[in-house]
């Protein structure tokens, strides 16, 4: 056994869980795939800056939760926390919004990298699939997003999940409302750090899961009663649109996103059967992100969706995916020259589209056939020296048992027809 295990609040995807996660990130990425969003891949890690800036100097993500590394030259840099600012910064250099079509709709998938107190469903390396639109600000796509995720997690079968939707107003009513906010939070029994954190942003101590804090809380000003007319006709649009999309939801006043660049929309899809951390995904809009990290005004909106909570959220439900064998033909030879002859035709089935499989290990009949059963596949072809003098293999279907002798050339269009 290796003395090396993964790091603390890590994991390892395997086989077979890993096909669910892979299922999951497939089944989000066709959603979005298919309302017109291209994939882009940014590194595992940026300037520390581009998250200080985008994310805020006051969230816990960049406070504390960040790992962080200075090279050789002298650069900081940071394990990326969150997609979306690597993203924009992304689309900012290769001057996408630049070429005449907007929005930019852009996904993509990847680990991201958070310090934090290890407990179920929250990791320090954990994966997400998220979609952005850059660019453009309309209802519009707030709810396409949001119906896209909705969408998502009902093809995978999820069901027990809500969606709780705000807005955040903008930099017109916000500081009208952080002033009332500020106000009364300085008349609460609050700790130093809290209250040092209502100074520098008060939206972020509503989103305080502590029970005494949230306690204090219920009779906060709501930042519905300050929206301005634009933002309250903005909201109704949105609400509006997902509606008559069929798309259930639940206005919460208090939800507050954890990152400092959200505007207006902000959306959480929230499992109860998560325990504490039910938050699966969620998003919103980020007007103002942009230009706080150097770039011109573009109005944009998106999500991230997390891959290893939408897996517990489907575990929790009891919901099976169906997913595909890996392999769908599996060979067993028994002799030298069976093996080197079925070796070929593994190949030749491979070219062929059929997912094959090998019996490797110079295993007898016994052993061989376990390992089909264990493969998972649909068919076995087996062949010994008997068979090869006779020009043909057996193929076996593993699900009924029967099983056929097959002319060797024409062992590709069998099995395809078997398999049809």
């Amino acid at each position: 056994m290796s003395s090396f295990k993964a790091p603390k609040g890590t994991y390892d995807l395997i086989p077979p869980r890993s096909a669910k996660f892979l299922a999951v990130r497939d089944t989000i990425a066709t959603q979005v795939k298919n309302a017109g969003y291209g994939y882009v891949e940014t590194p595992g890690f940026e300037d520390v800056s581009l998250f200080s800036r985008g994310v805020g100097e006051s969230t816990d993500i960049v406070s504390k939760e960040m790992y962080t590394l200075t090279t050789k030259g002298g650069d900081q840099l940071a394990l990326r926390p969150e997609g979306t600012a690597s993203v924009l910064r992304a689309a900012l250099e290769a001057n996408l919004h630049k070429q005449g079509n907007l929005p930019v709709k852009l996904w993509y998938s990847g680990s991201y990298y958070r310090y934090e107190r290890q407990q179920a469903g929250r990791y320090r390396h954990f994966s997400q699939v998220g979609a952005e639109a850059i660019g453009a600000e309309d209802p519009a796509l707030d709810a396409e997003l949001i119906i896209l995720a909705d969408q998502a997690y009902r093809t995978l079968g999820l069901r027990n999940y809500r969606i709780l939707l705000n807005s955040l107003g903008d930099k017109e009513c916000r500081p009208v409302y952080r002033e009332a906010l500020q106000t009364f939070l300085r008349g609460l029994d609050l700790d130093e750090e809290t209250l040092r954190r209502a100074e520098i942003n008060p939206l972020r101590v509503l989103d305080d899961k502590r029970a005494d804090v949230q306690k204090q809380l219920v009779d906060a000003p709501l930042l519905r009663d300050y929206l301005c007319d634009a933002c309250k006709a903005y909201h109704e649009e949105v609400r509006a649109l997902i509606t008559a999309a069929g798309v259930v939801f639940e206005d919460d006043p208090k939800l507050v996103r954890g990152l400092d660049y959200y505007t207006r929309t902000t959306f959480e899809f929230v499992h109860d059967g998560l325990g504490s951390q039910s938050a699966v995904g969620g998003g919103g809009r980020y007007d103002g992100l942009s230009e706080m990290i150097g770039g011109p005004a573009l109005p944009s909106v998106g999500w991230a969706l997390g891959v290893d909570r939408t897996v517990l959220a489907l575990e929790a439900e009891g919901v099976e995916l169906d997913l595909p064998a890996a392999t769908s033909v599996f060979a067993v030879a028994i002799g030298e020259e069976a093996r080197r002859l079925l070796f070929g035709k593994v190949t030749e089935l491979r070219r062929a589209g059929v997912a094959a499989d090998f019996s490797f290990g110079g295993k007898g009949l016994k052993g061989a056939m376990k390992d089909a059963n264990r493969s998972g596949a649909r068919l076995a072809v087996v062949a010994g020296e008997r068979d090869l003098a006779e020009g043909v293999v057996q193929l076996k279907d593993m699900e009924s048992g029967e099983q056929q002798a097959v002319a060797l050339d024409g062992l590709v269009e069998a099995v395809r027809a078997k398999l049809a």
